[in-house]
């Protein structure tokens, strides 16, 4: 079997990233983010970026490490609620945010990866979103035309992978995960799991095509929110 499977994470991505690249990057929350690959974009110096993800981590968290380091020049994002130091440097205007609604950015990425240049939708028709976005009108509704997202480069991560890097994710750690890998022109997945044979066909949500490097992750599960319930009395 041949492999795709990188021992140094830092320096595969280093050897690949360049200032003013795209990277899409999966997860939601902290829940499914490529813990290791977004350490060795942070340690990659590379400024510029534009960065395509549902939101930017957490303060200290995820990708809230490239804010910090100062080397993100725009974000693509539907929600940035969790994360202070984005919201001040996108009010200190020393960073570009486009809004995308959630289901829009999820459709853009998946339209990215299937080829698919653009798409009509009537999610955002009448507010800021559709400001400048050529509309139709279609059975009497009006749609906004939103284009697909193609990134540079794909950071993903997954529970497990074979060494050709078919994918299989866990629970809710998939979400936005396999939109990203495929949307990517170089996507490298971080994994849990390496297994020595094939995964199971029927088991693949992202087929290994996707997928151009497999690296182990550091096993990092940050929780966003932890909340739990007062003990009572017994």
């Amino acid at each position: 079997m041949a492999t795709k499977v990188l021992a140094d994470a830092a320096q595969a991505l280093a050897s690949t990233v360049r200032d003013g690249m795209t990277i899409a990057v999966g997860g939601f929350g902290l829940s499914g983010i490529p813990t290791r690959l977004i350490t060795a974009l942070r340690d990659s110096g590379a400024t510029g970026l534009t960065i395509v993800s549902n939101n930017m981590g957490v303060d200290g968290k995820g990708l809230g490490l490239l804010l910090e380091n100062k080397q993100v020049s725009k974000v693509l994002a539907s929600y940035v609620g969790e994360n202070k130091l984005f919201a001040r440097q996108f009010l200190d205007n020393e960073l570009e945010v486009e809004f995308v609604p959630q289901g829009t950015l999820a459709e853009r990425l998946r339209a990215g990866g299937a080829g698919i240049p653009a798409f009509y939708t009537p999610t955002g028709v009448g507010t800021p979103v559709a400001e400048g976005k050529p509309v139709m009108t279609f059975d009497g509704r009006d749609a906004i035309l939103e284009r697909g997202i193609v990134a540079d480069i794909s950071l993903v991560r997954a529970h497990e992978a074979d060494r050709e890097g078919n994918l299989r994710y866990r629970m809710t750690a998939r979400n936005f995960n396999p939109l990203v890998a495929a949307a990517g022109r170089t996507t490298f997945a971080e994994v849990e799991v390496i297994l020595e044979d094939y995964l199971d066909p029927s088991l693949v949500d992202t087929p290994g095509i996707f997928v151009q490097h497999v690296v182990t992750t550091d096993g990092t599960k940050d929780i966003e929110q932890r909340t739990v319930r007062v003990r009572q009395e017994a």
